[in-house]
């Protein structure tokens, strides 16, 4: 088992994040390779394959959501769904190849609940960029 998947109750096909670069109580940044073995490019596009902006999204709240378990936020088994996300802006498109730069700031944590916004990056140019709440819940019980 990877370390990212210790970090996240996420699977294959449904796993986006490669590497957690940082993880501190402010920031986390991770990243992710989209190839065009990515399931969602056969439909979205065949003939111009574009990353799906919620899968941006969930990118960079699987991103947060694997730094808060690195440091320790979330207890190991606790599960974090997404409850709302705000203010998301699409500025570029994402392609087979491109690697994505999860940028997230921690702007809320609670036993409950966490706040946070992000920015999706390819290079230096900005792809995305949202704030969202996760609520976080023990997860299922043995």
């Amino acid at each position: 088992m990877s370390e990212i998947e210790k970090l996240l109750p996420h699977r294959e096909p449904f796993l986006f994040v490669d590497e957690i670069v940082e993880a501190s109580k402010e920031k986390i940044t991770a990243k992710r390779l989209f190839t065009e073995k990515d399931f969602f490019f056969k439909g979205h596009f065949p003939e111009y394959p574009v990353v799906p902006g919620v899968v941006l999204v969930e990118t960079m709240a699987q991103s947060g959501g694997a730094g808060l378990r690195k440091l320790g936020v979330i207890e190991d088994g606790g599960l974090f769904f997404l409850a709302t996300v705000d203010k998301v802006k699409f500025r570029r498109q994402v392609r087979p190849g491109d690697e994505v730069r999860s940028e997230v700031v921690n702007l809320r944590i609670s036993a409950r609940m966490i706040k946070q916004q992000g920015k999706a990056y390819v290079g230096d140019e900005l792809a995305a960029e949202a704030e969202w709440m996760c609520l976080i819940s023990p997860g299922e019980q043995k």
